[in-house]
């Protein structure tokens, strides 16, 4: 990404420079103003940001090794206990330089301190950092630093995270096993037509029958496969690494995203986790006195899905207008009614962020409950599947004997 050097100044006047690396000037633009900045100038710098302290280059490469988020957890654990311990900002950045594993948190340390003795605050430091530190977490920091109460905020980032992790690791566990039995049928096809059938073919010319339909199109699939499969895997290979770079596009991801909202079982599921994890991360924005608007902002960009982003930017579009908290989420179509109830009456009891904890809760034990019965619901699906493609080959390789035995008779 093209590194850009900024001039921006707070509400209060004081002018604020730096440097982000981001896609375009808009997005650095966009970015300055999520962080409550006002852009004054914008320029595009040569190469990507490198920095150097105390002999360690901060050049952060596509390549490096990740931030996780189990780094970001133990980052604000860490923090957490050091802040509230009353250690200095510094002397904490350099203990957990010390104590981190992971490279490119190392490094992003060192930019953080660097920043902190130009002037800069904690959260305007992580803000150059936003491939690293999501927006959610930056403004959180901002809230805790203003209201004096910056461990209190790494507390609940800490605890948002985990359940993060949570939820990401029961999905992806009860994916595992179809995931598996999936790829376990797509091999036993390939041994089948490439080294099984060709034999029976053997077999079956020297008998000089009429083979049955079934068998035929067994063969001819076999057939195929074995004089064209180098040109079949080529194919494969080129069509998944086209489809990673799509992906990898803003329209890709957006309608993938889209799309595996509506996956068969799989997707109800996916949009009541996404829903659960907005409900909690607005309710620590909102809860730790940040604005209803910018609060919704923050969290469309924290979901990690760009189609249910999209969605959450028009209801912040309808709460700019003068709309409701309920109304403007009743026009997504994508709550509950017992979900709306429950923002109706935190909005009249002047408790939404109760009430948000509450719908995160409800969607979270839902989630929960589906997540447990995922593999029995999925089960049925496969064996069908399975019984089928037995069916298949079993009418395609013992008819033709059992038409021979009928001639013999």
């Amino acid at each position: 990404m093209p590194l850009f050097t900024y001039t921006a100044r707070r509400p209060g006047g004081e002018q604020v420079t730096g440097e982000l690396e981001m896609s375009t000037a808009a997005a650095v633009a966009g970015q300055l103003t999520e962080n409550g900045l006002i852009p004054v100038r914008i320029e595009q710098g040569r190469g990507t940001t490198e920095k150097t302290s105390k002999g360690f280059s901060l050049t952060l490469k596509k390549r490096q090794k990740k931030v996780r988020l189990d780094d970001l957890i133990l980052f604000c654990r860490q923090m957490y206990s050091l802040t509230r311990s009353g250690v200095p900002m510094m002397r904490s950045l350099h203990g957990l330089i010390e104590s981190s594993q992971n490279p490119t948190l190392q490094k992003t340390l060192y930019g953080l301190i660097e920043n902190l003795e130009s002037g800069r605050d904690l959260s305007g430091a992580m803000a150059a950092y936003p491939t690293v530190f999501p927006n959610l977490m930056t403004r959180m920091v901002q809230v805790g630093e203003s209201s004096g109460n910056l461990e209190e905020s790494f507390r609940q980032l800490a605890e948002y995270l985990e359940f993060e992790k949570l939820t990401r690791e029961r999905i992806k566990s009860a994916l595992r096993y179809p995931t598996f039995v999936i790829v376990a049928i797509a091999i036993a096809m390939a041994i089948l037509s490439l080294f099984v059938i060709p034999t029976f073919e053997k077999v079956f010319a020297g008998l000089g029958a009429d083979l049955p339909l079934p068998t035929r199109i067994i063969l001819g699939i076999s057939n195929f496969s074995v004089s064209y499969w180098p040109y079949l895997l080529g194919l494969l290979i080129v069509a998944f690494f086209l489809l990673r770079s799509y992906l990898r596009t803003d329209q890709g991801a957006y309608r993938w995203d889209r799309y595996k909202l509506r996956l068969p079982i799989v997707g109800s599921i996916l949009l009541r986790a996404t829903l659960a994890r907005f409900a909690r991360a607005f309710s620590m924005g909102y809860g730790s006195g940040v604005p209803l608007v910018q609060a919704l902002g923050y969290t469309a960009r924290a979901i990690e899905n760009r189609y249910l982003g999209e969605k959450l930017d028009d209801m912040r579009n309808q709460l700019e207008r003068g709309d409701t908290l309920t109304r403007s989420a009743a026009n997504l179509q994508i709550f509950t009614p017992l979900v709306l109830q429950m923002l109706a009456v935190g909005e009249e009891t002047g408790s939404v962020d109760a009430m948000l904890l509450e719908v995160a809760g409800f969607y979270e034990r839902e989630v929960e409950y589906d997540l447990k019965n995922l593999t029995s619901a999925i089960e049925p699906i496969l064996i069908v599947i399975i019984g089928g493609m037995v069916l298949v080959l079993a009418l395609g390789v013992f008819l033709p004997m059992w038409n021979l035995g009928a001639l013999m008779r």
